[in-house]
Formats: C-alpha cells, sequence, structure tokens
C-alpha cells in the first residue's frame, strides 16, 4: 500500500474541494496519479448529494473521486467502516498512487494518522434496547442518562451525538466500564505514516467563513436542497440515523411537515452550519498539532 499522501481538512465551506483539485493538479504536473478521497463523514451517503456539498460531476471527471454518496442512508456507517473502505481502495491502487484525504471529519484524519482503538462488541439485543429507548425519549434525555451514569464520557460527547451515546451506554452496560476507559487501555495501529504525509489544514478567517456558508446554503437550495431533503423524508428513516442529522435536513423535514416557514427552516439551518463550523475550528486548532500546516484560504 503506498503511504504517501495529502491530509486536507477544515470547517464546512472552507474551500476544502478547491484546495484538493489544486493540490491534484500539482501532483500530476510532476508524474504522480493523484486520487481524492472522501473524509466527510455526511458525503458517504448516497441521498445526501447537494445538502452535503458533495463535490460537482465536472470536479469528478477531472480526477478519480472515491467514497463519496456510496453508503445508502439507511445504513449507519463508523470510523472503523470507513477505514475499512479506505484500506480496501488503496490496494488496488498503483504505485504512483497519491490519495488526497479531504473533509471535515477530524475523527477520520485521527484514525488514518494514529489508528482505531479495539473497542468491545456488544449485543444486539442491549443496542436494540438502547436504540428504542432513545426512539421513546429522544436523544436529550439519553445524552442524560450517560451523564448520570458516565459524566466524563457524556462530557466528551455533542449532546445530539446519538450514535455516539449509545454506543457509549452501550458499552458501560455490558462491560462495566467507560468507554473512555477502553479508549485509554486500548492498543492503536496507525493507517498511515505521518511522517509521509503532506498535512493541510484550512483555518479561515470566521466572519468570511460565516458569510461563505450563508451564500453556500442560498446555492444548496437553488440546486433543490429542499426536494433532496423531501425525497430522504419519503423514505420513513428512524430519525436517529446519521444522515437524517445533516444539516439541513431536520430543519427542512421541519418545514414539510409543516412546523415551521420555509424562511425560518434555512435561517436555522444557517445558523446550525456556523455554529457547527465554530466547533470544527476549534477541535481543529486544538487537535492538529504543528506538523500540520495552517493556511486561511478565503
Amino acid at each position: 500500500m503506498n503511504t504517501n499522501a495529502v491530509l486536507i481538512a477544515g470547517p464546512t465551506a472552507s474551500g476544502k474541494s478547491s484546495f484538493a483539485l489544486c493540490e491534484a493538479e500539482k501532483l500530476k504536473s510532476k508524474g504522480f496519479r493523484p486520487i481524492i478521497v472522501n473524509a466527510d463523514s455526511m458525503q458517504v451517503y448516497n441521498e445526501l448529494q447537494i445538502i452535503s456539498a458533495r463535490p460537482e460531476k465536472e470536479d469528478e471527471e477531472r480526477f478519480p473521486h472515491y467514497l463519496y454518496g456510496f453508503i445508502p442512508a439507511k445504513r449507519p456507517f463508523n470510523t472503523g467502516a470507513y477505514l475499512t473502505h479506505v484500506a480496501n481502495l488503496l490496494e488496488r491502487q498503483c504505485e504512483k498512487t497519491v490519495p488526497i484525504f479531504v473533509g471535515g471529519t477530524g475523527l477520520y484524519f485521527k484514525a488514518l494518522l494514529e489508528g482505531l482503538a479495539e473497542m468491545p462488541k456488544t449485543s444486539q439485543e442491549t443496542r436494540m434496547k438502547f436504540r428504542k429507548e432513545m426512539e421513546e425519549k429522544g436523544t436529550l434525555a439519553m445524552h442524560g442518562l450517560l451523564q448520570k451514569r458516565d459524566d466524563d464520557m457524556a462530557k466528551s460527547l455533542e449532546i445530539n451525538d446519538g450514535q455516539r451515546i449509545l454506543r457509549a451506554l452501550e458499552v458501560l452496560e455490558e462491560t462495566g466500564k467507560s468507554l473512555l476507559w477502553w479508549q485509554k487501555h486500548a492498543s492503536y495501529n496507525p493507517f498511515l505514516k505521518a511522517d509521509k504525509c503532506r498535512k493541510i489544514v484550512l483555518l479561515p478567517e470566521r466572519e468570511k467563513l460565516y458569510a461563505r456558508i450563508n451564500q453556500r446554503f442560498d446555492t444548496m437550495v437553488e440546486l433543490g436542497a429542499v426536494d433532496e431533503v423531501k425525497a430522504l423524508y419519503n423514505l420513513k428513516l428512524n430519525g436517529s440515523l446519521p444522515a437524517m442529522k445533516a444539516i439541513g435536513v431536520p430543519q427542512f423535514i421541519a418545514y414539510l411537515r409543516g412546523e415551521i416557514p420555509f424562511d425560518e427552516a434555512i435561517e436555522k439551518a444557517k445558523q446550525e452550519s456556523r455554529r457547527y463550523a465554530k466547533r470544527q475550528m476549534t477541535w481543529l486548532r486544538g487537535q492538529m498539532g504543528e506538523d500540520w500546516q495552517r493556511i486561511n484560504p478565503l
């Protein structure tokens, strides 16, 4: 497997895809075969073409793009599955191939460079028990339950991150130990060699990024984001699935149900996108060390 790679991380709407294409052109001019590999947890879902801002067809024709839109929204997808698909992809590439990983999911980059801890498996009975409870009580209530039973773990998770809240409760239920304990005592096997990767993090000025977020969301609406969400809503999927929580999906579903006006749905989605970008920027600044080249792209 070719371990030479380019990693491009950054918050939503920071221009990562365009930056990746520029890097691909540079590599091509040097005789390499660049491929662009998705590192965004929402862009893996087939039904989320517009709302997740997947690369356009014209860009995909310039260079091979992989791991975009290849998972149905009805199927949960996690970091372990992501690494498996990356491994299978790179094993099929030639010696001159240089993968360019591009996205905003920090955990994917950490897993590529630091490896993924082997966590204990849990029974289907326990998984279904907590999933049913979440369907009945909601994500906030389950976060509260985790807070009572494992406060340190609860503090490390977003209150709306249903998938990871469920996982933490399942592990605690079956092993009697916090997921934090398992993470601390697990062994890690890096997937990529950090010293052979070029690592770039895009950190634009906040106000410029917010303006770009607003403009991009307006463009999404013009391209048919509401129809895309309507098609997803008509699948009648479980609301706890990751794809159902993509920014814009809950807001437009609320509009389609007649719960809020159209303009309010747009403003709520923009606001949530700005908040998400702020959390991403904080995480990237804190987690990406000095070996990551910091670039202001806007």
